[in-house]
This record gives C-alpha cells, structure tokens and sequence, in this order.
C-alpha cells in the first residue's frame, strides 16, 4: 500500500521536473539558434553584429505609438516579420542611424536595412509623410525605397536595395584601373546629374538631397551611379538634420551659404556635385580646412583651392587621367571639365548652372 501511494505521488512530480527541463532547453536553444542567424560583421576581423532588435526596433504594440509598414514598388511582399526578424550586420554607422546589410526571407535576398534612432527621428507623421514623397522618386539613377517600418517607440526603419559593387566612395579609395578612365568618368557623372535632375525637376516640388557625396552614391555592376539617401534630412527632427549637415561640411561637401542658412537648397547639391566631379579628376578624398575666408576665398576645398588660384590645373588630375588624354587627344574635354566642376562651386549660388545645364555641356564634353 505505502509502494503504491509512494509510486502515485513521485512518478506524476517526477514528469512534471522533466517537462521543465525539456521546455527550458528547447526555449535555450531557440535562443541560440537566432543568436547563430546574425551574419559575420562586415570586413570580417570580428568586429560585433548587432541584431535590429538590440538596436530598438521590436514589434507589437506600445503605449503612446502603434506599427506602421508603408510598402513601395518591388517591397510589396515584404512583411513585420521579415524585416525586423532578418539577420544583419552592421556597415556603418552615423550620429542618427545605422545601416545594416541583411538576409530578407521575402522581396530580395540581399538589401539594406537604414535604422534611425529614435532620439534623432521625426514624428511618425512627418515621417510618413516624407517617406511617400521619398518612396515615389523613381529613377535608374536613384536608390529606392523599399519600405519604412515605424515602430512603436518612433523607431525608422527603411528597406533599400543592396548594391554589391559598393558606393562611389571606395571605388575612387581602391583606386583601380576603372576609375581613372575617362569614359568612366564621364558614365559616372552624366548618370550622377540625371539622377539628381530627376530630383530636382521631375515632381510638383523638388526633391532636395541635402547631403550628397561619395559615400551617398552607390555603383551598379556595370558602373551605373545610383543616389541614395536623398532627403534624409526630412526624415529627422530639427537637431539630428542640422547635426548632419555640418557633417557633410567637415568632408568638404557643404557649399559656403548654408553657413549663414539652415536649409539645403538646389544650388546647394550643385556645389556638393561639384565637389565630387573634382574628387573623380584627382582620385583622392577632399580636404575642408578652411579656418577664415578672404577675398582670394573662391569656396572650393582646401586639397583644390589653391590648385586653381595659381592655374596649376594639371595639378589636379591624376596621372593617369593626363597620359589617357594626351593620348587620345581629349585634353580639352578634360580641362572643361573641371571649368564644369569649378563652375558649380561657385561662391555665388545664382551662378551655378542648373541640371539641366550641367547634363547638356557633360555630354558634349564626354563626346
């Protein structure tokens, strides 16, 4: 009799320990298992991953703030779920956001993820509102939009294709063959300008980009520019925009007026083309260490400044660049190039030409 109570009582407490223990395990491993899914960093070396979820961005619902998934053209089968549950690492990171490449389980195989803090975010409204200007801005000289994910706690979330080929920016770094000839050049810039024509010219109100550089064009396979980023700054509260912008100045890329005036203009991604027409010509990075202005002051960077003050064009190419042209007879395309780039750098911003000005005078000059 007491074997039998002893059985009845033991044998039931007994299951129960080993479904928890069972339960704790599978729960254990699941975790790890999502823990396994995040890719290497990016450039290998070990450099840490994080996960979107660590960096805000969850689901549900939270007081105060509810989800939003605002699909474009080629992300309407994009989900919640497949973009915050997609494993990525992290390419690069800015005081308002960070950008990751990830594995999405619909729409593309590969894209990018552009998280935006939300301490540097808009307002879910405003957001919105310019993510469906933004996300209608189609061009094969654009990034597009995929999607925007709002979270609950004003996190941003936007889907963006990825491009292997990488941006202009490590192109002109690696300094390979590609980049220091002519016809490439020119593709690049021709393509750079009708994107940004587009911008300008194509909608009822344009499109400024506000922060246009190398790193901000991203390159085809076949040497295809493609814009991204552009009107990020609508996307982000007064502080986060401003805090971006004097960034860009630091690079070299922010044209003399915006020192006194708080909004990117059309003129103003002139001279920021400008800027980048120059960096293509030498092959290196531009250099703003400009401490006072002065009447000698032609508001070019510092690296190009005095290249043109004292006529020294040639100067400015690289090396390559002048043995090509002599030896195609394409001396002259090459010095009014630069007249070009010069030319929307221009301290006066009425006296900057305009896309469509600038894409006319390149192509005859690429002929």
């Amino acid at each position: 009799m007491r074997k039998a109570l002893i059985n009845a009582v033991l044998f039931p407490a007994l299951a129960v320990v080993v479904a928890l223990v069972i339960f704790y395990f599978v729960r254990r491993r699941r975790g790890r298992g999502r823990g396994r899914s995040v890719l290497p960093s990016h450039g290998g070396g070990g450099a840490r991953a994080d996960r979107f979820q660590a960096a805000g961005a969850s689901g549900g619902y939270a007081a105060g703030g509810e989800e939003a998934l605002l699909r474009f053209p080629g992300g309407e089968a994009l989900t919640v779920a497949a973009i915050l549950e997609a494993p990525g690492e992290v390419v690069a990171k800015s005081s308002h956001s960070t950008l990751y490449r990830a594995g999405l389980s619909a729409g593309e195989a590969v894209a990018l993820l552009r998280f935006v803090r939300p301490a540097c975010a808009a307002a879910a409204e405003e957001a919105a509102a310019a993510a469906r200007v933004l996300g209608a801005a189609r061009h094969p000289n654009l990034v597009p939009i995929r999607a925007l994910y709002i979270g609950p706690r004003g996190e941003k979330l936007f889907v963006h294709p990825f491009y292997a080929a990488s941006s202009l920016r490590r192109f002109l770094q690696e300094g390979i063959n590609d980049s220091q000839r002519w016809e490439i050049i020119c593709k690049l810039s021709i393509g750079i300008i009708k994107g940004l024509d587009h911008l300008h010219t194509a909608s009822h109100k344009p499109i400024i980009h506000g922060n246009l550089k190398t790193n901000n064009i991203m390159l085809d396979v076949d040497f295809q520019p493609r814009i991204s980023d552009f009107g990020l700054y609508l996307l982000l509260n007064p502080a986060a925009a401003q805090e971006m912008l004097e960034t860009s100045a630091m690079q070299g890329y922010k044209a003399p007026e915006l020192i006194k005036m708080r909004d990117a203009t059309r003129e103003s991604d002139i001279y920021s083309l400008g800027v980048i027409m120059l960096e293509m010509l030498a092959q290196k990075e531009v250099a703003n260490d400009n401490k006072s202005p002065n009447a000698r002051d032609i508001h070019l960077p510092a690296s190009f400044k005095d290249l043109v003050l004292e006529r020294k064009i040639s100067e400015a190419f690289s090396s390559e660049l002048i043995k090509q042209s002599k030896n195609s007879g394409k001396e002259d395309n090459l010095n009014a190039y630069f007249e070009l780039a010069t030319a929307c750098c221009n301290p006066s911003p009425s006296l900057r030409p305009d896309t469509k000005k600038l894409l006319k005078r390149l192509e005859d000059i690429a002929r």
